[in-house]
């Protein structure tokens, strides 16, 4: 390993190791913009993407971030050509069969988040075995939103609080936040601290909406498959410049 390489690993000397976000959340856009720019199928982007989210992990692993969730396919995804679809698809399936080894030598502990019911039964078997058989280590929780809805999320835990009600289990006077929550899909995980969104664009996307009720949002231009542990060091620099104040003095 080079000298430049070992760097990389360390935390950047102009970060505060007590400041970190506990958890990043991320919104990988603009994959099949950079494929474009490249003269490349949009597929190619998809691959790069998953590349630099790859680094990513290992970056917060390297830095000392706890979590880290990325939104991967959302419900308003399968409204993208059918070609697109399948390719990202069978592109879960495999890297998660590729990758699980390195997570259990890492120390990841993945999850996937989302109305998984829909996905193609194969891809339901990796994900359910990738879950099982990381779900005791104790290193970095890496989330997976995959199918993935804010609002459905929220519909869903307000159903099922509602058929609890309803079969006298539950009196109103009883649901409060945390009882909310323990009905989410990221029940059991702390909300994010930054949303990281690349490509420039401004919007959350249907993205943890519950969750990211007091999240610092960093927008950068850089396209996803481009963002790197360089601009991952100045998304830190920028949140570390914060004054969360969670609506106080």
């Amino acid at each position: 390993m080079t000298q430049a390489q070992t760097l990389l690993q360390e935390l950047p000397a102009d970060l505060v190791r007590e400041r970190l976000p506990r958890h990043v959340a991320v919104i990988m856009d603009g994959n099949g913009r950079w494929a474009k720019r490249q003269g490349l199928p949009r597929i190619m982007g998809h691959r790069r993407g998953v590349d630099a989210l790859k680094d990513l992990l290992r970056c917060c692993r390297d830095w000392g971030v706890e979590a880290l969730t990325a939104y991967a396919f959302s419900t308003e995804n399968w409204g993208r050509p059918l070609e697109e679809v399948d390719f990202l698809m069978t592109l879960f399936e495999r890297v998660l069969r590729q990758e699980l080894r390195e997570m259990m030598e890492e120390n990841v502990q993945i999850r996937f988040v989302g109305n998984l019911n829909a996905l193609p039964r194969s891809l339901q078997a990796e994900i359910a075995r990738s879950m099982d058989e990381t779900k005791q280590n104790q290193g970095i929780k890496f989330t997976v939103a995959t199918n993935y809805g804010g609002r459905q999320e929220i519909l869903q835990a307000a159903r099922a609080i509602a058929s609890q009600v309803q079969q006298g289990l539950l009196q109103p006077e009883q649901i409060d936040e945390a009882l909310f929550e323990r009905h989410l899909y990221t029940n059991g995980l702390c909300d994010p601290d930054l949303l990281i969104r690349t490509s420039g664009e401004m919007r959350i996307s249907n993205f943890l909406l519950w969750q990211m009720a007091y999240a610092e949002i960093y927008i950068t231009e850089t396209l996803w498959p481009d963002f790197d542990r360089a601009e991952f060091h100045q998304a830190l620099c920028d949140y570390q410049k914060r004054d969360r104040r969670f609506g106080k003095v």
